[in-house]
C-alpha cells in the first residue's frame, strides 16, 4: 500500500521527466530527418566530412580518434562517403600503405549547404552554461543514464538515434 501511495505522489513528476525525454528524442530524430533532407547523409556521416574537410586530409585512424568512433564504424562510414562522390581515398606517397581521405568539391558542396546539428547548437550553448551548471547537467544524464540500464552501450558524442554506421537516414 505505502508503495503505491508513493508511486502516485511521484506520478506527476515521473511523467514531467518522461515528457522532456521524449522531448529532447524527438529533437534529435527532428534534427536527423532535417539533415537527411538537406544532404542524404546521417548525422554521423556529415561528422566524419566535416572532420575530413577540417584537416585538409586525414589518414581514418585520425578520424575515428577525433570523432571517439570505432575504426570500424569509420571504415563504414568512409565507404559510404566514399560510394557518394563525397570524400576520395588515395594512397599516402611517402607510405604505400597509409590511405588518405580528402573531402571531394561535392563533398564540400554538400558541407556548405548542410544546418547546425543538433549537437553543435548543444555544445555552444552548454559552453556557456557556469561550471556547476554543466556538473549538475552531466551528473542527470548519468543518472538517467543508469535509470535506464544504458550505461554499458557504447556511444559516440553525437545527438542522432539509431546505429552511427546505418546506410541511410532514419
Amino acid at each position: 500500500m505505502v508503495h503505491r501511495k508513493s508511486a502516485r505522489v511521484d506520478e506527476p513528476i515521473t511523467n514531467l521527466a518522461l515528457r522532456s525525454l521524449r522531448r529532447i528524442l524527438r529533437a534529435a530524430e527532428r534534427g536527423g530527418r532535417q539533415l537527411a533532407t538537406a544532404t542524404g547523409l546521417t548525422a554521423s556521416q556529415l561528422l566524419v566530412l566535416q572532420e575530413i574537410h577540417r584537416r585538409r586530409e586525414a589518414i581514418p585512424s585520425t578520424i575515428a580518434a577525433a570523432l571517439h568512433f570505432s575504426q570500424p564504424t569509420i571504415t563504414s562510414l568512409v565507404d559510404r562517403l566514399v560510394a557518394a562522390g563525397l570524400v576520395t581515398r588515395q594512397r599516402g606517397e611517402r607510405d604505400r600503405r597509409q590511405v588518405l581521405l580528402r573531402a571531394s568539391a561535392k563533398g564540400e558542396a554538400v558541407l556548405a549547404g548542410a544546418p547546425d546539428l543538433l549537437q553543435e547548437r548543444f555544445s555552444e550553448r552548454f559552453a556557456t552554461l557556469k561550471p556547476w551548471e554543466q556538473a549538475m547537467i552531466l551528473a542527470s544524464l548519468e543518472r538517467l543514464s543508469d535509470l535506464l540500464d544504458a550505461t554499458d552501450i557504447d556511444a559516440a558524442p553525437l545527438l542522432d538515434s539509431g546505429a552511427i554506421d546505418r546506410a541511410s537516414p532514419g
